[in-house]
């Protein structure tokens, strides 16, 4: 992990409250697998930093593309970042996705809001080492979709909005049973409640799921971010900042 100054070079909205974030610095050299996320200090008026996760990655130019929302004054003012500004950027950090590792033929992705851009870097890196990737991506309505359009480049994507005013009506639970075998592993990353429904309609796949919470120190130091674990594992809990923020699905209580 390590500090570095990195330069604004695209700043620009992309969906309702949800903005496209391309920071520049050698800092992306220590990005060494997908679901890795940043902390960023906005400004010295906000104490604690915020957390990012890191949508894609581009070695040869040096940066890091984060997407984010609007969720609190916090978020608010990192909208007014223009291009040439620089943010102080502590990472990456946190646990990623197995990928070096894994073994698998068909991968499912399924994302919820803004949980869907880590996963995005998450399929670039499965289909380079072949295998194929089909994507569920839920929204609140058609106004909240971002980057399918980059997910379709990758494979089969099913959008679903919870108002119905885009592709399926409903939650990314509902299309689940309808995917086309056979899928031999599955990722997601979105709100709780998400996670939790997707863990317990895929009992029977193993999968990693990426979990979104607020940090205070982000570097596992203040036990802000814990997760429950099974009754059976030894500490209890999980530091979702350190130890996460991906998890097997069997190793975390939702």
């Amino acid at each position: 992990m390590r500090r570095e100054w990195m330069k604004v070079i695209e700043h620009k909205s992309i969906a309702r409250d949800t903005y496209q974030l391309i920071l520049k610095g050698e800092l992306v050299e220590e990005v060494d697998e997908p679901g890795k996320f940043v902390h960023i200090q906005i400004n010295p008026e906000f104490f604690l930093r915020r957390p990012l996760s890191i949508a894609d990655v581009d070695f040869h130019e040096q940066t890091l593309t984060l997407l984010y929302k609007v969720m609190g004054k916090g978020t608010d003012a990192l909208t007014e970042k223009r291009v040439g500004d620089q943010l102080d950027v502590l990472g990456p950090g946190g646990r990623g996705f197995p990928v070096a590792s894994l073994e698998s033929d068909h991968a499912l992705i399924i994302g919820g809001g803004i949980g869907v851009p880590p996963l995005y870097y998450l399929a670039k890196n499965l289909v380079e080492r072949g295998i194929k990737v089909t994507s569920v991506l839920g929204f609140r309505s058609e106004a909240d979709v971002f980057y399918e359009d980059e997910f379709r480049e990758l494979g089969e994507v099913t959008v679903v909005t919870n108002d119905g005013s885009y592709g399926e009506k409903g939650f990314v639970t509902d299309v689940l049973p309808n995917l086309d075998p056979p899928i031999d592993t599955y990722f997601s990353c979105g709100p709780g409640v998400m996670l939790k429904a997707v863990t317990e309609q895929l009992p029977q796949l193993p999968g990693y799921i990426s979990m979104e919470e607020r940090m205070g120190c982000g570097i596992g130091a203040c036990f802000a971010c814990v997760v429950p674990t099974p009754d059976s594992d030894e500490k209890g809990y999980r530091r979702i900042c350190c130890d996460g923020p991906v998890f097997k699905a069997e190793e975390v209580v939702l």
